[in-house]
């Protein structure tokens, strides 16, 4: 059983950074990509960055130059730093990994229970 686990959600003031992590823990053969996705109240849930195994990273164009993407491919944990916070950041955070566990032979999908990032104005 493979499981994602997020922390270190909360509230900050606007200009104002948080540190999330996402650690996967489990019957884990390999890690493919890992991503955070955030969805706010009455929105679509949007992707904010990903990241390969091999460290190569995308971001969404409202995370680019404040927001970056971060593995520990020895402690199967993605860290996203968030800088420069805004009250449109406001959401759920959710982890999103594919991974291959010992169980199954084809990668999988999971995702993380979400954590919850509010920024005041």
């Amino acid at each position: 059983q493979v499981q994602l686990v997020e922390s270190g959600g909360g509230l900050v003031q606007a200009g104002g950074s948080l540190r999330l992590a996402c650690a996967a823990s489990g019957s884990i053969v390999t890690i493919n990509s890992m991503a955070w996705y955030r969805q706010a109240p009455g929105k679509q849930r949007e992707l904010v960055a990903t990241i390969t195994s091999g460290e190569a990273t995308n971001y969404a164009d409202s995370a680019k130059g404040r927001f970056t993407l971060s593995r520990d491919n020895a402690k199967n944990t993605v860290f996203l730093q968030m800088n420069s916070l805004k009250p449109e950041d406001t959401a759920v955070y959710y982890c999103y990994a594919v991974i291959r566990g010992r169980s199954t032979y084809f990668p999988q999908s999971y995702w993380g229970q979400g954590t919850q990032v509010t920024v005041s104005s």
